[in-house]
Formats: structure tokens, sequence, C-alpha cells
């Protein structure tokens, strides 16, 4: 098994991709080891002196470090990820149900359905690529509420991101939006 590695724009986190599916679909996000019971290669993952988040996608696993330097913590993040992989568990325990959800509601407005549409087909590929995902949370009063996870979660650029280049573009198709915030 090779398991590729890419930098991402927060120098915290590094993208690693396995050449093998990650998750079915959609994305989890794992904050600490707490939040990681669900997931016998997360807490495996924290395991690993100075893992500070791990995130799953489709097809990577981005890591965020606290401190230490990422020639020292690699070998032993590679090796957990490839003894899991060939232990043939699954990344989630299936009682643990779907990956985190997008927050869908059959009932969501017109503004709503196309601040989602442009997040999906937009905004979460492009962010993706950074070893990152952005979560829809609401839209209330003309703001849109978005949570960044993965590398884009305590990015340095992330603000940027946000403000200059997501709510730029929101406003710019949708005249209802104003403001985009981060949860």
């Amino acid at each position: 098994m090779f398991i590729q590695t890419e930098a991402t724009p927060n120098p915290a986190t590094l993208k690693f991709i396995p050449g093998q599916q990650v998750l079915d679909s959609g994305t989890a996000d794992f904050p600490n080891n707490e939040a990681a019971e669900r997931s016998s290669l997360a807490r495996r993952l924290f395991e690993v002196e100075n893992v500070e988040r791990v995130f799953f996608s489709t097809d990577f696993i981005s890591i965020t470090k606290a401190d230490g330097e990422w020639q020292h913590l690699k070998p032993a993040i590679l090796g957990v990820i490839m003894e899991h992989y060939t232990s043939g568990l699954p990344v989630l325990e299936p009682t643990a149900g779907a990956a985190d959800a997008d927050g869908s509601d059959a009932e969501d407005d017109e503004v709503v359905k196309q601040i989602k549409e442009l997040l999906d087909t937009r905004v979460r590929p492009a962010v993706a690529q950074d070893g990152g995902d952005i979560v829809f949370h609401g839209f209330e009063n003309g703001v849109v509420l978005l949570h960044m996870q993965g590398a884009c979660a305590g990015c340095p650029s992330s603000a940027m991101t946000l403000k200059h280049g997501i709510e730029n573009m929101l406003r710019h198709y949708i005249p209802e939006v104003i403001e985009v915030q981060q949860i």
C-alpha cells in the first residue's frame, strides 16, 4: 500500500491519501480524542504523540498536529493508517451511522437551496483539495452560518477564505446573503 501525503494551506495539517476509499460518503471530523469513539482508526491516530485533530473524507485523511516536526510524526501516522487498512476494520463503526449530515431539509426555502447548491458545487470541492470541508449550519437574517472542518479548522487563511472567497461569491449570486460567519 502506498500512501501519498500533500501539504495544505494550514502548516499544522497534512493530507494523507491512502489510495483507497476512506468513507463511502460525507465527512467525519474528530476535533479531539474524546470525539473519536466511533472510529478505531481515529482513536489509534490520536495515540500518536502530538496528533491534535483527525478528519476523514471520501478519499483522504487530514491530520493536524499540535507540536513537533512532520518528518518525525509522518512515519508513525503512516504506520497507523497502513495497519488499519491491512486489518480490514471499518473506518467508522457500523453502529455509528452515516458520516456528518449536510443539514438537508425537504422544507428548505429557495434561498437556502441555492446556498447549499453553490457550497456543494463550487466551495466544497476546492476546500476538499486543501484537506478540509465546510458544513452549512443555517441562514438567518441574511447571515450564512458555516463550520470549517479538517485542515480548514484553525487554518490561518480560513477567515480570508470565508470573507473574501465564499462571502463574495454567495453575495454575487444570491442578493439575500449579507454576510458569512464561521461557527
